[in-house]
């Protein structure tokens, strides 16, 4: 199984490629440089999170968590400090989701369990985020709500064995291209 779930795992680094090359699509609230930065940012933490998956679930060595855990978590800080930029009129600050995920390396070197519980909880505080942006902006509420059902849905797929997290890595993939256009977005009603 351990195969599958490698090979799955570049279901990421496609959604990452993918969300780079389409950084600037017109008419979807791109055109600021800032916001294409931000969707840049997303789609290399996306290529991140699929090449470390493949280093976890293929070789295995002792520090696969360095280079597994950080891209994760900082998907997750990503797309919380985004949300958290638009609902209060600030301008993303490249630290709010830099520093935990810089600070997740180390954590993930030191205590590889503690990792785990920082991703859960910067995966909570992001659902949470975008459940908040998808009720103050409508505008972003379809594509929002979309991409936290594609994921639920794969998490809750996640847990049957064995072919459960495979499909985990390709539906998370998909509801990371779903939320790119929205991320960069300020103030759409």
């Amino acid at each position: 199984m351990d195969a599958a779930n490698t090979w799955s795992s570049l279901a990421f680094v496609a959604a990452g490629l993918w969300i780079v090359a389409r950084r600037r699509r017109p008419g979807d609230g791109a055109e600021a440089p800032s916001a294409a930065r931000t969707r840049v940012a997303l789609g290399v933490l996306a290529v991140g999170i699929g090449l470390g998956s493949v280093v976890q679930h293929g070789p295995a060595p002792a520090w696969n968590p360095v280079v597994h855990d950080p891209p994760l978590l900082g998907a997750y800080a990503l797309v919380a400090a985004d949300a958290v930029a638009d609902l209060t009129g600030r301008r993303l600050r490249t630290w709010w989701w830099l520093a935990p995920t810089l600070a997740d390396a180390v954590l993930a070197a030191v205590s590889p369990a503690a990792s785990i519980v920082a991703q859960g909880t910067a995966s909570v505080v992001a659902v949470v985020a975008i459940l908040l942006r998808a009720v103050a902006r409508p505008a972003l509420r379809p594509r929002l709500l979309t991409a936290l059902v594609v994921l639920g849905v794969g998490a809750l797929i996640g847990l049957v064995e064995p072919w459960g997290h495979v499909a985990w890595h390709v539906l998370a993939a998909a509801a990371i291209v779903i939320a790119a256009p929205a991320v960069g977005r300020r103030g759409t009603g």
